[in-house]
């Protein structure tokens, strides 16, 4: 059994510890509280753009919609792999690079991969062609960011040196839940006209300029929506992480605690034991 000098040691450790995943709960709540509220205002917008582009395009011609649309054979395919910079979130960071070797195991085609993240940099970046790496928008996270080097993907596709585009991240469900999500992003699915009736609409400007306008807005909202999921989904993983952390821990410190006060009863009866015994050797004497 270890001494009582020792055991005292590890107790004052794990509460040092408690108190350090205690306070990256309390940081990571307040920022998920933030990041929440910017991904639950998003998404309404988000649908509602899609919605826009569905209507628009039901009404035009086909070839009004082909740049982002048109289904090419699949030589080259761009995967854009959203982690966080930091760990200590628990399997937050390791199941979206987990999901980006299943994907690489079943593609038969030429790949690279636009990391978004430090981690998954680091887990990529030895063994994988890496078109891009964007860890630094999280700094200073803005659209005007994500749609920057999504505005270069979406460049690169049309000028065909990618032919398929996907996006990979954790989808936040809420604080405790986070689900990896396999997007694709380019080329775009139109939705089937199901309406029986024909209608003609006259839209002004024309819907091929409102297309133009639209749906590359959607692409960049699309790529910004998985980038804020990810940012919510990150620090409810953190904060679970850090929650659990810090009630195994205070299991651990009352272990501790329970095992230090019987090693303490123990050598308190053991000096009452030298005392009576030094007591009745005196005697004898």
């Amino acid at each position: 059994m270890a001494n009582l000098k020792e055991i005292r040691g590890r107790i004052t450790s794990i509460s040092s510890t408690m108190q350090i995943t205690s306070a990256m709960k309390m940081v990571a709540a307040a920022k998920l509280k933030k990041a929440q509220d910017a991904i639950v205002m998003l998404r309404p917008y988000s649908e509602k753009l899609t919605e826009l582009i569905e209507n628009v395009s039901a009404n035009a011609d086909p070839e009004q919609v082909a740049t982002y649309t048109v289904q090419r054979e699949v030589k080259n395919v761009l995967y854009i792999v959203i982690t966080s910079n930091r760990g200590l979130a628990g399997a937050f960071n390791s199941s979206v690079v987990k999901e980006l070797n299943l994907q690489l195991k079943k593609t038969t085609q030429s790949y690279e991969i636009l990391t978004v993240g430090k981690k998954v940099y680091d887990a990529v970046w030895k063994n994988t062609k890496v078109y891009d790496n964007q860890s630094a928008i999280f700094e200073h996270l803005s659209f005007d960011k994500v749609a920057g080097f999504t505005a270069q993907v979406m460049k690169d596709y049309t000028e065909g040196k990618f032919d398929q585009v996907f996006v990979i991240y954790n989808k936040f469900i809420n604080a405790a839940t986070q689900q990896v999500i396999t997007e694709q992003v380019l080329p775009i699915a139109m939705p089937e006209v199901t309406s029986t009736a024909a209608v003609d609409y006259i839209f002004e400007p024309s819907a091929k300029e409102i297309l133009e306008n639209l749906i590359p807005k959607s692409i960049k909202t699309q790529v910004y929506k998985a980038v804020l999921d990810s940012v919510a989904a990150e620090h409810g993983a953190r904060m679970t992480a850090m929650h659990k952390a810090t009630d195994n821990a205070g299991a651990l410190k009352n272990d501790l605690v329970i095992t230090y006060n019987k090693a303490r009863q123990a050598a308190i009866t053991n000096e009452i034991l030298e005392i009576v015994s030094g007591a009745e050797a005196l005697k004898g004497n």
